[in-house]
């Protein structure tokens, strides 16, 4: 059976992390040479007729990330019996709610995209198992596909040329709540106190509900947003990244960190823990909300360098997008086939 002609909707040229890994399908799916299409119009009516003339010629359609417009898409689809996959890179209802924004109708928007496709895919065995336990009325139709991972593109990053300063630590993820940066100012406050001890930490990404209290801390330094291409050079000038997420479907910016030469603490609730090896307790965070443990954490991590240890360990093949693209044809072929995936 030939492989299948799947069309791919979904943003590719905005720097957002679903994007990237939209554009980075394209891409394989060219580097491969397999049949494919995908929505390239930008404005609203062109979208509509891109989308009913290029339908028909394929055989499943591919939505990655959230977008209303994929109620168009899934519902032309489903009238010219085109199966639909729909990949999701976070849920829009749970981070609304946790960074105190939330919004009935995207959230309305999001459960009917659920309801559609015929097979719902996370960016991540975490997310997966989260997804099941959030909608156990689709829990039949959720499985994975985890992100594959550019190490190529990470390790041309250059870092800083000199050792970074062994108190400097970074965390990117602005004033968002569920990023709980707020806690590992905590977690800080608490190891200066002891006078044993003078960390800063750097923080990176857009406000939030949370950003004037961090940036009351003296040793906080906000960078706000930061174009992407600087951020390499800034990662390099840090000894210790911290993701303390309590929701976090994929974390790109634990790779970016970990190909820049840092030492990393990572929340339990990230999904790219599965293609990382070698990780310890030490590395890790089980309760992000617990500014003492976060505090032992980082005053470990000061003493010994887990980048080394990590990076070793860590499989780049079975992790990088060729992978991921493989994964998509055989779930597409066998959707199309109306197999189980």
């Amino acid at each position: 059976m030939p492989e299948p002609v799947i069309f791919i909707i979904g943003d590719y040229r905005s720097p957002t992390g679903p994007a990237r890994v939209t554009r980075a399908y394209i891409e394989g799916l060219k580097k491969k040479g397999v049949p494919f299409k995908y929505l390239k119009s930008e404005k609203k009516a062109a979208r509509f007729f891109e989308l009913l003339f290029t339908l028909p010629g394929s055989s499943v359609t591919f939505f990655s990330g959230y977008s209303r417009q994929n109620l168009l898409g899934m519902t032309l689809s489903r009238l010219l019996k085109k199966p639909c996959i729909y990949l999701m890179h976070g849920s829009v209802e749970y981070e609304n709610e946790i960074n105190k924004v939330p919004d009935p109708y995207m959230a309305r928007c999001e459960y009917r995209m659920l309801e559609k496709a015929d097979l719902v895919l996370a960016v991540s065995k975490w997310f997966e198992g989260w997804l099941k336990d959030r909608y156990p009325e689709f829990k039949d139709k959720i499985s994975h596909l985890t992100n594959g991972v550019d190490w190529e593109s990470l390790g041309k990053r250059a870092a800083a040329e000199t050792a970074a300063p062994e108190n400097a630590l970074i965390s990117i993820g602005g004033g968002m709540p569920r990023k709980r940066i707020i806690r590992i100012c905590e977690a800080i406050e608490l190891l200066n106190s002891s006078g044993e001890r003078e960390l800063t930490l750097t923080v990176i990404g857009d406000k939030g509900a949370d950003s004037e209290r961090i940036a009351a801390y003296s040793f906080v330094k906000d960078l706000g947003m930061v174009e992407s291409s600087r951020i390499p050079e800034i990662l390099g000038q840090h000894r210790l990244y911290i993701q303390n997420s309590v929701f976090e479907t994929f974390g790109l910016s634990v790779l970016e960190a970990l190909s820049c030469g840092n030492d990393i603490l990572i929340s339990e609730r990230c999904g790219c823990l599965e293609v990382l090896g070698g990780l310890g307790e030490g590395d890790l965070i089980e309760e992000p909300d617990d500014p003492k443990e976060i505090a032992a954490k980082i005053a470990g991590l000061l003493d010994k360098h887990n980048n080394p240890r990590i990076t070793a360990a860590t499989d780049r093949t079975l992790s990088g997008w060729d992978r991921a693209v493989e994964e998509l044809l055989k779930i597409c072929g066998k959707t199309v086939r109306g197999e189980r995936y």
